[in-house]
């Protein structure tokens, strides 16, 4: 029924992705792998196929071996000297699919990769003609490369950036710290593996402080978080009474302050200036302070982390900070205050009643708004919300 067959080598895609479609650096000695599947409109028989095959990887000096699966179909293998190998492997449910993998990095190798991926492609068409319902080619998937191009985003689909440097990586006290840079998105700043913001990013930035429907001229502002220098280069220019901005990571700051500068501006050059200051400090002991002695704000940004997609144990802490964050921070807003948060990604609509449901449970009523908004680096849709006390 169905048949598959999975071939991993060094080399681009064929026609319709070329070599230049990766970075030297991260093609350089990395493994590389290439799908190619058939989606059959009936069963193929096996034996078949694979005989018909035989000459190909025959004349790649490549071992055969067929292992009989009887009612699951056929497993083939086909490994060469140097270590690139292949599997086929025919499904009884008419699917078809090809692995390849490779090690090899220069043009050479790839070159041939590719002249057998193609030649893999023809023969199939040739062989099972108007058989065929899909055919799916993959670019190559890169695996160990200096250049990691694959960040999941926050509802578990993989997405292949067009990274081409990394321009920054370093471990603090609190996160693993990566600035990478993108030919579409600019300089992204990635902490713990969790994309942050791009330069391209002001969608983000501009919904997290309400789209341009507030009036922040003369306003007391805390920002939560904000190391990017996002947040703060935009509401400068609005001209604030005091912004003042509470990030618990200098590197951070220095890091963003060099490599982020289309996103931050100057800000971060300084940390105080005529209507911000800069609190390298954690953010909960400052809530704590503002909050017995009283301080208000009009409005609060939490620019700290996004939404857990679970209630597992491990994410327990994080909603414990974040149910701690909350109350605090309503806490030192003015009757007329507002508090804007980011969410989550709009797919996880489970963790985001999650979140609205704490959105109850606070020290006194509040009422919140939503956005959803194109992030262009999240490559997904995120939500922000709005929230003010009754």
């Amino acid at each position: 029924g169905a048949l598959t067959v999975g071939v991993v080598v060094g080399g681009p895609r064929g026609a319709a992705c070329s070599r230049s479609a990766w970075p030297a650096a991260a093609r350089a000695m990395a493994a590389q792998q290439y799908l190619l599947d058939f989606c059959l409109s009936a069963p193929a028989d096996g034996r078949t196929v694979f005989e018909a095959l035989q000459p190909i990887f025959q004349e790649q000096s490549m071992t055969e071996t067929v292992h009989n699966l009887g009612e699951n179909g056929y497993l083939v293998t086909y490994v060469a000297k140097n270590g690139s190998f292949a599997t086929l492997r025919m499904y009884t449910d008419k699917l078809l699919t090809f692995d390849i993998h490779s090690y090899e990095a220069d043009n050479k190798g790839r070159a041939a990769i590719e002249t057998l991926c193609n030649r893999l492609e023809e023969k199939m068409k040739d062989l099972l003609q108007g058989n065929i319902k899909r055919l799916k080619r993959l670019p190559a998937i890169v695996r160990g490369g200096t250049i990691d191009r694959y960040w999941p985003t926050a509802d578990g689909r993989l997405v292949e950036y067009d990274i081409d440097d990394v321009v920054y990586d370093e471990d603090s006290a609190y996160q693993n710290i990566k600035i990478v840079h993108s030919k579409q998105f600019g300089n992204i700043l990635i902490l713990n593996g969790d994309i942050n913001l791009g330069e391209s990013d002001l969608p983000y930035t501009q919904a997290i402080m309400g789209n341009g429907v507030e009036d922040y001229t003369g306003k007391e502002i805390l920002i939560l978080g904000g190391g990017d220098g996002g947040i703060l280069c935009e509401l400068v220019k609005l001209k604030p009474k005091m912004v003042t901005m509470v990030e618990i990571d200098q590197m951070v700051i220095d890091a963003c302050c060099k490599h982020m500068r289309k996103t931050c501006g100057d800000v971060l050059d300084n940390l105080k200036g005529d209507c911000y200051q800069v609190l390298v400090e954690d953010c909960v002991p400052v809530l704590k302070t503002y909050a017995e002695e009283g301080r208000l704000f009009d409005y609060v940004i939490n620019d700290l982390t996004a939404v857990p997609i679970s209630t597992s144990p491990e994410e327990e802490s994080t909603w414990d900070f974040l149910r701690l964050i909350l109350d605090l921070a309503v806490k030192v807003l003015k009757p007329t205050g507002k508090y804007f948060t980011q969410g989550n990604c709009a797919n996880l609509t489970e963790a985001l009643a999650m979140y609205e449901e704490q959105l109850n449970k606070l020290y006194c009523p509040v009422e919140y708004s939503k956005e959803i908004v194109c992030v262009p680096s999240y490559a997904e849709l995120w939500v922000f919300y709005t929230v003010w006390k009754k």
